[in-house]
């Protein structure tokens, strides 16, 4: 066999599964065919196809999706890393708050470092609900929590967790930004990456 025919069928082999991981991490984030469409720009019978196995990905195709999905490149085609176990951190910012995602599977419990502005950043809490569950550690500074009719202050090294339905609202409480340690769902995470942050 020449190494062209060789290389046809590694490339077959690992473009195979695309189509499944594009369907399970579109499910597992409760996004619709359309909604998908307007993220990345591509059609929603493109993006049908796709995940049916009817059209073979190209990269022009795989870069946006892999941005929407919020995933590295290497998890849609199913590249598996064998060396550094390291997580590559690519922090967003949302109003006016930064995200460090400390996990880089897709689906499941997601693991953020929350970054805070100072207080003085923040006008009048504006509380929010989403669903979901979500835990929060604060690892330095401290924490304006209010949850439904409680107003607390979370310092360092105190906990919280939360039904997302109630409603709700994080900032920091002094003039040093706070920064916390954060465990969301699917629902927190879409509410908090997507939207708008708390």
């Amino acid at each position: 066999m020449c190494k062209m025919a060789v290389m046809d069928d590694d490339a077959s082999a690992v473009l195979e599964g695309v189509g499944q991981r594009l369907r399970v991490l579109r499910r597992s984030r409760g996004t619709t065919l359309a909604e998908l469409a307007g993220e990345t720009g591509l059609t929603a019978s493109t993006l049908s196809r796709l995940e049916n196995g009817k059209r073979r990905p190209t990269l022009e195709q795989l870069l946006p999706l892999a941005r929407a999905h919020g995933v590295p490149l290497d998890d849609l085609v199913g590249y598996r890393h064998t060396g550094d176990p390291r997580v590559h951190l690519r922090p967003v910012a949302r109003d006016g708050m930064t995200f460090v995602p400390l996990t880089r599977r897709a689906g499941g419990i997601q693991v953020f470092k929350v970054v805070y502005p100072p207080a003085s950043r923040w006008g009048e809490p504006a509380l929010k609900t989403h669903e979901g569950y979500e835990w929060f550690y604060v690892m330095n500074g401290s924490v304006r929590f209010v949850l439904g009719d409680q107003d607390l202050v979370l310092r360092a090294g105190e906990a919280a967790e939360f039904d997302t339905r109630l409603p709700h609202w994080i900032g920091s409480a002094g003039e040093h930004p706070a920064e916390l340690l954060t465990l969301i769902g699917l629902q927190g995470e879409r509410a908090h990456l997507t939207v708008s942050g708390d």
